[in-house]
């Protein structure tokens, strides 16, 4: 499975408003696997930048003065993304932008949902995290994912951060097989898993009883836990109950 992972800086926050994309950066995953191909360009967009967007990315006009335009990369960022996965942060944001640049590019250009699924993982996290802070920054925290090096927001950067996210939200344990298979994480296109089934031709588990000696040695250690904590010895406690 091939999927990318997409980010976008802007010249502000509106397409309506005739805002447009000055950064592009996708990193490639394969069955969730960090290849080294990437897609990255910066791009001219032929209006200012608002003062508040180049605070967060810190991206001028006078740095994208000589910087092709979505124009000229459109055809090889379409050959890119076509048939993938996209993971984005936020995706109707970036979407909507990318949309917008294709419909100015040509009249009849494939929008996104055309070319690709897209896998929106701000709706992702707030779904496993209600209530909590889902920005890049907070689930970088959450998940121990290193971002010491994002001083500005970036495309490239924030892609290669995101799929190191994306991985960690994803990458959790989902089933247990108790037979003698090891643990095995079942995802798009694996064996559905029948919890809790038990393979009744399966040999008779082996029961291995403490010895008096080792009875003994568990006594002792559980009359000094007792002895050691103000509360006592829970498990003392319990088998008294």
């Amino acid at each position: 499975m091939r999927q990318l992972v997409l980010d976008t800086e802007t010249t502000g926050l509106e397409p309506q408003e005739g805002h447009r994309i000055i950064e592009i950066g996708c990193v490639e995953m394969v069955d969730r696997r960090l290849t080294k191909s990437s897609f990255h360009q910066y791009l001219q967009p032929d209006r200012e930048i608002d003062a508040g967007a180049e605070e967060v990315h810190g991206i001028s006009n006078a740095f994208l003065a000589d910087k092709p335009r979505f124009a000229d990369i459109a055809e090889r960022f379409i050959r890119y993304i076509d048939g993938a996965e996209l993971i984005i942060h936020n995706a109707p944001f970036d979407v909507g932008f990318l949309d917008h640049e294709l419909r100015l590019w040509r009249a009849d250009a494939p929008c996104i949902s055309d070319l690709c699924e897209v896998t929106d993982t701000l709706g992702m996290a707030r779904r496993m995290h209600p209530g909590q802070r889902n920005g890049l920054d907070a689930l970088c925290k959450r998940y121990s994912v290193d971002n010491s090096h994002r001083e500005l927001h970036g495309a490239l950067l924030d892609a290669e951060i995101l799929a190191d996210v994306y991985l960690a939200m994803t990458g959790g344990q989902i089933a247990l097989h108790l037979g003698g298979d090891p643990l095995e994480e079942t995802g798009a296109g694996a064996k559905p898993v029948r919890r809790g089934s038990i393979d009744p031709d399966r040999p008779r588990l082996r029961v291995v009883k403490a010895s008096a000696e080792e009875g003994e040695m568990h006594a002792a250690r559980l009359a000094a836990i007792d002895a050691a904590s103000a509360e006592g010895c829970l498990w003392l406690r319990e088998e008294s109950a």
